[in-house]
């Protein structure tokens, strides 16, 4: 089984933070970096894919909890894709929160 992320746990004032990166498939992006802190979103870079959405997409989730982005963009396609960048965000978070 290939592994498409890499979890860094670290802490800092007594805070757990996890730098979380995922490699989508399927998409236009080529990598997801979160930066998580008690299972909130406080930021996430898209490398690749069409810069409008994917910065978009990034500022829209920062702030948010895990479950309610998974909640939000799960199942979200892209053309004939069957996939999207928001579907794989959902899709590594749901990995973040199955290997944390």
């Amino acid at each position: 089984m290939k592994v498409y992320y890499n979890i860094i746990k670290y802490y800092s004032k007594g805070v757990i933070k996890m730098k979380y990166e995922y490699i989508p498939k399927g998409v236009c992006s080529m990598k997801m970096i979160f930066d998580i802190e008690n299972d909130i979103i406080k930021s996430l870079q898209i490398i690749g894919g069409c810069p409008g959405n994917t910065v978009g997409v990034s500022k829209l989730v920062e702030g948010k909890s895990v479950d309610e982005i998974i909640q939000m963009l799960k199942g979200i396609p892209c053309g004939g894709k069957g996939t999207s960048c928001p579907d794989q965000i959902a899709k590594a978070l749901e990995e973040y929160k199955n290997n944390k």
